[in-house]
């Protein structure tokens, strides 16, 4: 009997591959033979999963994001529905740092992206937006949780300073890539960031852990 082929693990190959080229040689070094050399498979093939080099891109991109957010949810649920509103905000920006490989692999792919979207190599900027207005969302959920009289006299202005929020890590995890700042340095302006932002932290509650590598 001919084998059975999950077509989605083999989409999942083919991105992983994609992955691999930018991280090696950057977004002008993808063309569909160098991802077919890198997947062990053919030109041919990477054809029928993905008929255009912008198909592949795309499909790479989204599945960075869908990686990364997994791993988002996994920190969200360990924190718990009582998180305070500035730990939550702490674990979400500490993945976007590439702090390990993987994360490291993932700035790297979604720095490339964003450069190809200012040159216009293949992928729009509108079709790298999605990751940052979902970061803008969950980081003024959580400022607006901080706002409440009860928990925080500080005054925020929640959509202005989650953007502010957003772009900054944006440049922080890039500037860690091209070896601008320690993982420790960088971990310390993200609660730099979050002190002028909400205020010092209340040290009463104590401290967790800066880095989860």
């Amino acid at each position: 009997m001919p084998r059975l082929v999950d077509h989605e693990v083999r989409r999942r190959e083919i991105t992983g591959a994609v992955r691999r080229v930018i991280v090696g040689g950057g977004l002008e070094a993808v063309t569909f033979q160098t991802v077919a050399a890198e997947a062990g498979i053919s030109v041919r093939l990477v054809q029928y999963y993905f008929g255009t080099k912008s198909e592949f891109l795309l499909a790479t991109h989204r599945s960075v994001m869908a990686d990364a957010g997994v791993r988002f949810m996994q920190r969200w649920n360990a924190l718990g529905e009582d998180a305070d509103p500035r730990e939550a905000i702490r674990a979400v920006l500490t993945e976007l740092l590439p702090l390990d490989y993987q994360r490291r692999e993932e700035a790297i792919v979604l720095g490339a992206f964003g450069t190809a979207a200012i040159t216009g190599q293949g992928i729009t900027a509108e079709e790298t937006f999605a990751a940052p207005r979902a970061l803008v969302t969950i980081v003024a959920d959580q400022l607006r949780r901080a706002q409440l009289p009860a928990t925080s006299p500080h005054l925020i202005n929640a959509d202005l300073d989650a953007e502010l929020i957003a772009m900054a890590i944006g440049g922080l995890a890039q500037g860690m890539l091209q070896g601008y700042g320690t993982a420790k340095s960088a971990v310390e302006l993200v609660d730099h960031l979050l002190d002028r932002v909400l205020g010092p932290k209340d040290e009463s509650a104590g401290h967790s852990s800066i880095l989860r590598m």
